[in-house]
């Protein structure tokens, strides 16, 4: 009732006849006729009766009062329903500046962004130096960790963290049953390696959260860091990857040497600035 009153004729594409209105908004049997379901049925809906509901009929009612996608899911939740996938609302759509400058006030510690899909959406100055996240390398992060000589010449525990980034990659897929972006780039990584291949035919499936790396960097030596994966509500399709020093370790002191103007020139891959 309450998205209801906020839409006018005008916005659902009806005539207001220039008359004066009692109701504000739209009527019942407006939204009824809008959404292709009887009147007495979007009464009952609106009161909240014991009434069978599906997706269907509720993304039509969505659709007609606008409701963005975070209202859509709660009125699934409202009727009992499993909510759809999270999307990403044209509003919030442009939040990358708002992120580059998060991962950049991470420095001198690693991190970057990627999509659904991991492809490199952006990284810090540290994921470039101590990770070997560069633009000629394979911008999707699980190919380039399979295919990339540079990152598995880092990685000391690159076996052990393999079976965990494929199940990770699996419970990513299932957030998405069906998506082709998603088979697109298991036939691509299964193409190029015949390690992730044997990996993905294990089907585990573990959920992105935190993991301890050891990196063997050829400037610093070994470095023990603590990946994190955060995810943003407003932007469903992308996810934050922080890397931590682990304490009791000296990593925190190298990391930040390697961000001086002195680390920079001795870095792998020194970066602008």
């Amino acid at each position: 009732m309450n998205r209801r009153g906020r839409i006018s004729p005008t916005d659902a594409g009806l005539p207001d006849g220039g008359a004066r209105r009692r109701t504000p908004g739209l009527r019942r049997e407006e939204v009824a006729v809008l959404a292709g379901v009887g009147v007495s049925w979007y009464q009952w809906l609106e009161q909240g009766r014991d009434i069978t509901v599906s997706p269907q009929v509720l993304d039509s009612v969505g659709r007609v009062l606008k409701l963005t996608s975070a209202e859509r899911r709660h009125l699934y939740v409202l009727a009992g329903l499993n909510p759809p996938a999270p999307e990403v609302d044209p509003a919030t759509g442009d939040m990358c500046q708002g992120l580059q400058r998060l991962i950049d006030a991470w420095m001198p510690f690693p991190a970057h962004i990627m999509d659904a899909y991991w492809n490199t959406v952006m990284y810090n100055d540290a994921a470039s130096m101590v990770l070997g996240m560069r633009p000629e390398i394979v911008q999707n992060c699980l190919i380039a960790f399979f295919t990339d000589p540079v990152y598995r010449s880092l990685a000391r525990d690159w076996d052990a963290v393999a079976a965990k980034v494929v199940a990770q990659y699996r419970a990513a897929c299932s957030e998405r049953p069906g998506d082709e972006g998603f088979r697109e780039v298991v036939e691509e990584a299964s193409r190029l390696s015949a390690e992730f291949a044997e990996l993905w035919q294990r089907r585990d499936i573990l959920p992105g959260g935190q993991m301890e790396k050891e990196f063997q960097h050829p400037v610093v030596g070994t470095l023990f860091v603590e990946s994190t994966q955060l995810r943003v509500p407003a932007r469903p399709d992308l996810a934050i990857v922080l890397h931590t020093p682990l304490p009791e370790t000296d990593t925190a002191a190298k990391l930040e040497w390697l961000a001086t103007p002195e680390g920079r020139r001795g870095s792998m891959y020194p970066v602008a600035g």
